[in-house]
């Protein structure tokens, strides 16, 4: 290393003690810069300097990941950082990547259960791959070791939700596994720069598949926490989309059983780039989304992506250990209507198990009917409960000595049934404030279940959805007046005044009918206690292009720092403090040009051309992270 490299590198790590610093655009030109204007003041404030959102007059802003927001440092003896932010891929799915033994894959590519390539008859045999890249994770592994990196060794895992269309422009939802892939990483010790070097994709074929995986997070030792959501109804086997699925994956479209997903997969990271896969089938079978483990590093927060959803916790029997534990389910109890509300928070205990008990339970076959009577039609018989399920009515009754099963495998009917709060609408990411023990869970929408008075849940809005606060405390009991082993239970949700979205009673000028400059039906959730800030990603069917949000939670200031491609949804969300010296955010996205009528109907004539042009005449979408572009202020 030379010695004006050396220097640049000593004064830069000399100034990231107090402040974060985002990798730097431009490489070592950037970072001497950088270095050579640092202040030795302590860092006083961060925040963000918001951007306006891409219009008409500027087409091709509207359909690209687009920035010129800012990151703003200021410190102690008045003197101040502006760093703008620039957005970096590492592909586009459907890319040639790495394999790490001198061969390429796709990037997003489908794999059956022998890990073969599973290709589209309609596009030429194609491999398919998938347009929807979602919940990612950035991490380091003692001792790794893998050809071709120069630097710092650093790792993401990648998961890939679904693909949308096939090239006949059939409906691909749910009927493909889901690929889930961990990327080798070269950092760039000098400017915080990731390079792929090597793709590797995780054989799942030992949890047989994954099943749609959405939202993702770090657990605190550093394994990735995937998501099955929307997990196929087990009452309801003539069921188009899962049979497709089961074709698929296994060439035998009746061969996967129902109750093998819903649950949630952890990988781990290898230190030669590989990564292995199990299921934790004792967390709830519901609709995971975005999972949080708190710092104990026992309780789970779980949100669930559903119509009639629940607010769950797992309690973990050892710490970094899930494969055993007691599952609760939260009671609301209303304190205000008004806008999306508010409630405190008791929980009902709905059972406890490991792992293996109840994978062995699905191995064996077991099917609903053993479990409980369910009606969709009132069956006219005071034995069966009336529940809300998935937006529908129905009646059920356990069969007698099935409560484990229930609470396991029918998660959601059974926390219904003996009278957890089943009447959220699509509850999403969440995440944790450590510092001031608080969490936060995204409403994506507030509407049907939460507003039609239908639930025990009944508040006003708004359809564009909120972020909701949890209050974290210990010394709570559950139902039976059992003590909950954890300091980290939410006793109280309660939406802060900006991370409210904003209906519009008439759409605006693009189209947009939620308010553009507010956030809109929230997604992706991840907390930086180092930056105090609260990142939001969007899944709007209210925003003509969804942003990615900075809400700093002691000036209460949101920022729009991204806009994805027009018709594109903001994920893949992950924000890390410190990795080798350097603070990374971020950023997938996925189905740009994904055309809602009436909300793209202005638009899409202009934006269509360049996206299909952009992103493989839409099948691609992008893998990537923000960047820094030192600027003196």
């Amino acid at each position: 290393m030379s010695q004006s490299i050396d220097n640049t590198r000593r004064r830069m790590l000399s100034f990231m003690a107090g402040a974060p610093l985002l990798p730097l655009a431009g490489g070592m030109f950037s970072a001497k810069a950088f270095a050579e204007n640092m202040t030795e003041a302590p860092l006083s404030s961060v925040s963000f300097v918001p951007m306006t959102a891409p219009s008409l007059s500027n087409p091709a802003a509207m359909a690209t990941a687009y920035t010129n927001a800012a990151m703003q440092l200021k410190f102690e003896d008045g003197s101040s950082r502006l760093v703008k932010l620039d957005y970096h891929p590492f592909f586009i799915s459907g890319d040639r990547v790495p394999d790490g033994k001198g061969n390429t894959l796709v990037a997003g590519g489908y794999y059956d259960i022998n890990n073969k390539p599973i290709t589209d008859p309609t596009l030429n045999n194609r491999q398919f791959f998938s347009d929807c890249p979602d919940g990612s994770s950035l991490l380091t592994v003692k001792d790794a070791n893998v050809a071709g990196v120069y630097g710092n060794h650093v790792f993401a895992v990648v998961q890939f939700e679904y693909t949308s269309r096939d090239g006949a422009d059939n409906d691909m939802y749910g009927r493909l596994p889901s690929p889930i892939a961990v990327l080798t990483l070269d950092q760039n010790p000098e400017t915080g720069e990731l390079k792929l070097v090597k793709y590797h994709n995780v054989d799942t074929s030992n949890v047989g598949g994954l099943w749609i995986t959405c939202g993702a997070s770090l657990s605190p030792w550093g394994t990735h926490l995937s998501s099955e959501e929307y997990q196929p109804d087990a009452s309801a086997l003539d069921n188009e989309q899962f049979k497709a699925y089961s074709k698929n994956l296994f060439g035998d479209e009746n061969k996967a059983k129902p109750y093998n997903y819903g649950h949630l997969p952890e990988v781990t990271v290898h230190k030669d780039g590989t990564g292995s896969i199990v299921k934790h089938y004792c967390m709830g079978r519901l609709s995971h989304e975005l999972v949080q483990v708190m710092p104990d590093e026992r309780t789970v927060l779980m949100g669930d992506d559903f119509t009639n959803s629940g607010l769950f916790m797992f309690i973990a029997d050892k710490p970094r250990d899930l494969s055993s534990g007691k599952l609760y389910a939260a009671k609301w109890h209303q304190t205000s209507g008004k806008g999306p509300g508010a409630g405190n928070l008791t929980w009902i205990k709905l059972g406890e198990a490991n792992s293996d008990e109840i994978q062995r339970f699905v191995d064996a076959g077991i099917k609903s009917t053993d479990i409980m009577e369910i009606h969709t039609k009132d069956p006219k018989d005071p034995s069966f409960t009336k529940i809300g399920y998935s937006g529908k009515t129905n009646w059920v009754k356990l069969k007698p000595g099935m409560e484990k099963e229930a609470a396991f495998l029918e998660t959601h009917r059974y926390a219904a049934l003996i009278g957890a709060s089943l009447g959220f609408t699509k509850m999403e990411g969440t995440t944790v404030n450590i510092k001031d023990k608080k969490a936060y869970s995204a409403m994506s929408y507030i509407y049907k279940t939460m507003t039609d008075g239908s639930t025990d849940i009944h508040v006003e809005g708004p359809k564009a959805g909120a972020v909701y606060e949890h209050t974290l405390k210990g010394g709570q009991k559950d139902n039976h007046g059992h003590t909950i082993d954890s300091e980290w239970v939410s006793v109280r949700m309660e939406a802060p005044a900006n991370l409210i979205g904003e209906d519009l009673a008439v759409p605006d000028e693009l189209g947009n009918t939620a308010h553009a400059d507010r956030i809109s039906n929230p997604d992706n959730l991840k907390f930086s206690e180092k930056l105090r800030t609260l990142f939001i990603g969007e899944d709007s069917g209210n925003h003509v292009n969804n942003f990615l949000w900075a809400y700093n939670v002691d000036s209460g200031e949101l920022a729009r720092i991204l806009s994805t491609p027009a018709g594109a949804e903001s994920t893949g969300l992950h924000a890390v403090d410190e990795l080798n010296g350097w603070t990374y955010i971020m950023s997938n996205w996925q189905h740009p040009g994904d055309w809602v009528s009436p909300l793209h109907d202005k638009v899409k004539d202009t934006l269509d051309p360049y996206i299909r042009a952009n992103y493989k005449d839409r099948y691609g979408a992008a893998v990537g992270y923000l960047t820094g572009i030192p600027k003196l202020s």
